[in-house]
């Protein structure tokens, strides 16, 4: 069904309709209007729709007509053993629907083999491609940037994630900062060509260069009271401009400062344009220079991916030497060598957290898309989490894959590295939102699945339905269970490895139920 303003579930939408990042209804009904396309449902693909089902669009199409492979289940929770075989997105369309009765969700037909094309973007408010290759990205942005259409392209490649945003040459941003706007009392205007404000004693005013002010209450400056938002630069924390206010009157007493929330219009360059002048989002200051590095390594992968029809194998060295020689023929800057090597060993390996972060962090750029709430990310970010990586790496052979649901991971960290954390016992304090996501990865990586292996759940709390678009282990039909409970049962039909692995409880942790 479609979602109107009328059709707003304040029940199931409680969390985010009074949150100041949505604007309440305002933003829920730009939201609903917004039909969005994914293209690509392995684990980073079916974790940004998962959220943006959860949040509430109008609607959500997705776009993989491959068959299933076994590597596949060890990312993407929306698939069975019993899938193999059959299309990703005909089988995942079914159980992301679960998630939402208020969100359509459709699975737009191709065969295997079969690219995405401009002609079947046609029609989407939003286009999100992951794990489509770089000559295909161009081809669909370009249409997408000449008819001003959000653009977000994702990729995860082991410990690392790449994320490309352009939300054509003008976007409209309603709110860059979706905070309360400000408000202060002031004691003098000056009348000059700068128009000075000076804010009450001990009160900082927290505006920033470029903001917005009119005012109330000033007496014998009126004709600022209700003037047209007035342009601030910013002197100091209790001091600030708002151009010239000669002609006004002499400021007398009193008068109140309020932020203007303007619309702020921004400019993105095409993905073709990009690639040659990159604005990077820096996630990680103590990496300040990865960014570079691994805008080089991507390209550097795709080249040899379209060449080899294939990406670098588990930590070869002669594919990470080309992967590296196709990086140097890119740029003539200095490279970190190490990073890219890195980049090409890890290529194949596939990981339900990196997953978790990158699909989250895409979900919330859809989101400030539909919704023109929040400053869009310019342009783009690259991740990485080589602190993950053990001291001593594993070997090519270590890493090679052996036909499971796990060769995603055992193509970064090894098949030791595996069989590991099979036998770790872990405990988990409540099942709520993060709750959830912690077990859904722990179950993806095959965590507590072996001989000596074991999950304990704990958490006093039954379901209600405001959990339900947040919580996404939880049905309709689950309302007024245990969350632990319903949440292993979960997990479980989506590793069938952690059957009778899993323990759960509704006690609380502290001194009367330690053991």
């Amino acid at each position: 069904m479609d979602v109107d303003e009328a059709q707003i579930d304040e029940g199931l939408y409680s969390r985010q309709l009074y949150l100041p990042y949505t604007e309440g209804f305002a933003a829920m009904k730009r939201m609903a209007v917004s039909n969005v396309l994914i293209v690509g449902v392995k684990g980073l693909g079916v974790e940004i729709a998962k959220n943006i089902v959860l949040a509430g669009v109008k609607s959500v199409t997705v776009y993989d007509p491959e068959p299933i492979k076994v590597q596949d289940l060890g990312t993407q929770f929306f698939l069975r053993e019993e899938d193999i075989g059959r299309p990703r997105g005909e089988v995942a369309v079914r159980r992301l629907a679960e998630l939402n009765a208020y969100v359509p969700v459709k699975n737009l037909p191709g065969q295997p083999g079969q690219e995405i094309s401009v002609d079947l973007v046609k029609g989407f408010q939003v286009v999100v491609l992951t794990d489509v290759p770089l000559k295909k990205q161009l081809e669909i942005n370009d249409w997408t940037h000449q008819n001003d259409v959000p653009f977000i392209a994702a990729d995860t490649r082991g410990l690392f994630g790449s994320v490309f945003n352009d939300f054509g040459p003008k976007f409209t941003c309603v709110d860059s900062t979706g905070e309360q706007a400000l408000s202060g009392m002031i004691v003098s205007v000056s009348e000059d060509e700068e128009g000075l404000v000076t804010c009450l004693d001990e009160t900082r005013h927290g505006l920033e260069n470029g903001d917005f002010v009119t005012f109330t209450e000033v007496k014998g400056m009126e004709a600022l009271n209700g003037c047209e938002p007035r342009k601030v630069t910013v002197k100091g924390p209790y001091t600030f401009t708002i151009g010239s206010t000669i002609g006004l009157g002499q400021y007398a007493s009193g008068g109140i400062f309020n932020q203007v929330k303007m619309p702020k219009v921004l400019s993105f360059k095409s993905l073709r344009e990009s690639l040659k002048s990159p604005e990077f989002f820096i996630s990680d200051f103590a990496k300040f220079d990865r960014p570079a590095t691994l805008h080089v390594g991507f390209q550097a992968l795709s080249a040899f991916q379209t060449k080899h029809g294939r990406l670098p194998a588990p930590r070869s060295t002669t594919d990470a030497d080309e992967v590296l020689s196709f990086a140097k023929n890119l740029t003539s800057e200095e490279l970190n060598e190490d990073v890219l090597k890195e980049l090409a060993y890890q290529a194949t390996g596939d990981l339900s957290p990196l997953n978790a972060v990158i699909g989250g962090f895409v979900a919330q750029e859809v989101l400030k898309a539909c919704s023109a709430k929040f400053h869009p990310m310019v342009q783009y970010l690259y991740f990485d989490s080589l602190e993950s990586l053990p001291t001593n790496l594993p070997s090519e052979e270590e890493t090679a894959p052996v036909g499971s649901r796990y060769d995603g991971q055992i193509a970064v960290f090894g098949k030791s590295f595996q069989a590991k954390i099979a036998n770790h016992r872990q405990f988990l304090v409540g099942a709520g939102a993060i709750g959830c996501e912690m077990l859904k990865n722990w179950s993806m990586m095959g965590l507590g699945t072996g001989p000596e292996g074991s999950i304990q759940v704990t958490d006093l709390d039954t379901i209600e339905k405001s959990n339900l678009n947040r919580q996404f282990l939880f049905r309709p039909k689950d309302l007024g269970r245990f969350k632990a409970e319903t949440a292993a049962g979960a997990v479980a039909a989506m590793n069938p490895d952690l059957v009778g692995k899993i323990t759960t409880r509704q006690e609380p942790v502290g001194p009367d139920t330690e053991s």
